[in-house]
């Protein structure tokens, strides 16, 4: 009689599966195909590639809401964490950092988009399908690089606020609120820490928005990956500053209320840009 795996026995399965294939992670890095062909596109088209982001969600309304859980409540420890450790000043850039990180936490929804195109009846257990992807160790090593990217962000965060306001923690929440919005040093951390974010954001945004996608759907090496995201960027220059507009737009308007908009901002955007990356690349 055959065995019903349960959730936990066929995510162990698929862990090992991926363990098993370790040993092609070079072959995943430098792939076999050559660089796809780029197209342009119009401001215009990102409202089919949300639309169809919108219609991904509510066919896998359920098993998605099941998986982006996550993140409402790792928005709420890292406050928590920010809390009670004193480090109220990264609050913020904690919560911006979601931007920086998306595009590896959506890659499970970029799986569960590709094969819902290819007409399979997808659940929450296909985001794992990933593992399976000839590029996975690309995939691994690419988001290293955008947490190392997230990492150096926050670095910069806290030498912005040492600069500005200080190298003291604030004595407390109404204090650091009054010393950011009340003083001169304050609207300098302000005005610095979001241009220097944006910066960031840029730089993840040109190496990522089509490079994961392209990762899971063709053999293609890592550097491939991220000129091709690289290029679709220069090719589509407004275009590509819309989507991330909407995308921090979207990240914002999700954490606002407890990070709970999250479960079904973070879902859209993932399942959109999955989209974006078919309109995109050939």
């Amino acid at each position: 009689m055959p065995h019903i795996r349960n959730p936990i026995e066929w995510v162990a399965d698929e862990l090992k599966y991926a363990a098993r294939h370790a040993g092609s992670t070079g072959h995943s890095i430098h792939g076999n195909q050559e660089a796809p062909a780029i197209r342009r596109i119009a401001v215009a088209d990102l409202r089919e590639v949300l639309r169809k982001g919108l219609d991904d969600f509510g066919a896998c309304r359920t098993d998605v809401v099941f998986l982006c859980i996550i993140y409402p409540i790792a928005g709420l420890l890292l406050a928590r964490f920010a809390f009670d450790a004193d480090l109220l000043p990264l609050l913020f850039p904690l919560a911006s950092g979601f931007a920086l990180i998306g595009p590896v936490a959506a890659v499970g929804l970029y799986e569960m988009s590709r094969e819902r195109e290819q007409g399979t009846n997808v659940s929450w257990a296909h985001a794992f399908g990933m593992v399976r992807a000839p590029s996975f160790g690309a995939i691994v090593v690419l988001g290293l690089l955008l947490l190392a990217i997230f990492l150096l962000w926050l670095g910069a965060a806290q030498v912005i606020y040492t600069l500005t306001l200080g190298p003291e923690p604030p004595a407390s929440v109404a204090a650091f609120v009054g010393d950011v919005f009340t003083t001169g040093a304050g609207w300098a951390m302000i005005v610095i820490g979001v241009a220097v974010g944006f910066l960031f954001a840029v730089a993840v945004l040109a190496i990522s928005v089509v490079s994961f996608p392209l990762l899971l759907d063709r053999d293609v090496g890592l550097g491939t990956a991220v000129g091709t995201s690289i290029r679709s960027v220069l090719a589509n220059p407004i275009p590509m500053a819309a989507w991330g507009l909407i995308v921090a737009g979207g990240l914002v308007l999700g954490s606002i209320p407890l990070f709970l908009g999250l479960i079904v901002v973070m879902p859209v955007l993932g399942h959109a840009t999955w989209h974006l990356y078919r309109k995109v690349v050939r």
